[in-house]
């Protein structure tokens, strides 16, 4: 398979492996400890999987965002996503 024409920076496989290993850790968080609803700061009543989901596409956008209106380094748009999920997995 030739995928030369995909641009994978080490920031950009750090990212997707970094959202591997969550998936992966929250799989495992899920079947030893099954998460129970609750109602945080967000309009509606989430599971820690759905807070994760909230939290992998919000990334995507701050890092879409970031791209797209600063030239500014893309690890300053990563710390802003990781204070952002853990304040939607926290506190969501």
């Amino acid at each position: 398979m030739n995928i030369d024409w995909m641009a994978w920076t080490p920031v950009t496989a750090s990212f997707f492996g970094f959202i591997v290993l969550m998936l992966a850790g929250m799989t495992v968080w899920q079947i030893l400890s099954p998460s129970i609803a609750r109602r945080g700061f967000l309009p509606i009543v989430t599971t820690r999987g759905d807070r994760l989901f909230i939290s992998l596409l919000g990334s995507a956008y701050i890092h879409l965002a970031w791209l797209g209106l600063t030239d500014l380094a893309v690890w300053i748009a990563t710390v802003i996503s990781v204070a952002f999920l853990a304040t939607v997995m926290r506190w969501g």
